[in-house]
């Protein structure tokens, strides 16, 4: 299935590629970092990274933001609100929450993939109030209990 997502790049995302995915079997596009001068992220500071762009995504999909594995497993570079949530009717710039969680001060440059973003197709559902609720092995065991 191929899925069409309109793209809008702002002033700071001018000269920067699409988001675009790196290899054929990718799940993924990747996310470049749209700042104009360095972005310095101490370890376990918070920082939001613009990405330059909005997006017009369908009605009927969300994307998701992700963390890259490799700087992950370099840096202790990842996405906080993880999967992010983008929904269809957000128009603004999509930005990404990271956090540093490695011991080195991690410094973002412009055009850096800093995320990845994954389309997802996303069901709605309607509530209804029960008095009773069907029986199962588990029935209301939560955190841990498997062991």
């Amino acid at each position: 299935m191929n899925l069409e997502i309109r793209v809008k790049v702002l002033e700071h995302g001018q000269g920067l590629a699409l988001p675009e995915y790196m290899t054929e079997g990718a799940s993924g596009v990747d996310l470049r970092a749209a700042n104009t001068d360095p972005i310095t992220i101490r370890p376990r500071e918070i920082s939001l990274i613009p990405t330059g762009i909005s997006m017009a995504i369908p009605v009927g999909y969300e994307a998701q933001v992700r963390p890259r594995s490799g700087l992950a497993a370099k840096h202790g570079i990842t996405v906080l609100n993880s999967p992010g949530t983008i929904d269809a009717d957000y128009r603004g710039e999509i930005k990404v929450i990271v956090i540093n969680l490695g011991d080195n001060d991690y410094i973002v440059q412009r055009g850096e993939r800093i995320a990845q973003m994954v389309f997802c197709p996303v069901t709605r559902v309607s509530f209804r109030l029960a008095e009773t609720l069907s029986e199962t092995v588990r029935g209301g065991e939560g955190f841990g209990h498997t062991g």
